[in-house]
């Protein structure tokens, strides 16, 4: 990913509504200098990736015993058809910084094709070598 981002970017509050700074939130997972402590940390930090179209941060941290070979390449392919909208947090269980798993409970509000749609997922995430991954929506 390049580390160019518009200083307006920088200075905006993040897509994942954690009322900070894109720069003091998401930005540094995204640019790979940090890695998110909890789940919840990883799964916001994946909506902003899909509100800011980074396929490459997105197949980064799926994990790898559930990401389809594929998985790359459908998302540069669809991830220009969807504008996200909202986030909302509803509940976390585990996921903390010493937790092997974790699950979040969420709503999403995007648009597909210009479409309205939701997206209400309780997602399950499991560490790999150390880092938080996302696993599947089976939680």
């Amino acid at each position: 990913m390049s580390d160019f981002t518009p200083k307006e970017r920088h200075i905006s509050l993040c897509p994942c509504k954690s009322k900070k700074s894109y720069q003091d939130c998401c930005l540094s997972f995204h640019q790979g200098k940090k890695k998110p402590q909890t789940a919840e940390q990883l799964m916001r930090s994946r909506y902003s990736a899909f509100f800011f179209r980074l396929a490459e941060y997105l197949y980064e941290t799926h994990h790898p015993d559930t990401r389809e070979k594929n998985l790359l390449q459908e998302l540069e392919r669809t991830i220009h058809h969807t504008d996200w909208k909202f986030l909302t947090v509803v509940s976390t269980s585990k996921g903390g910084e010493d937790d092997k798993r974790g699950k979040v409970e969420f709503i999403a509000k995007y648009y597909w094709d210009g479409q309205e749609q939701e997206i209400h997922e309780h997602s399950r995430f499991k560490r790999f070598k150390g880092a938080w991954k996302y696993l599947d929506d089976r939680g």
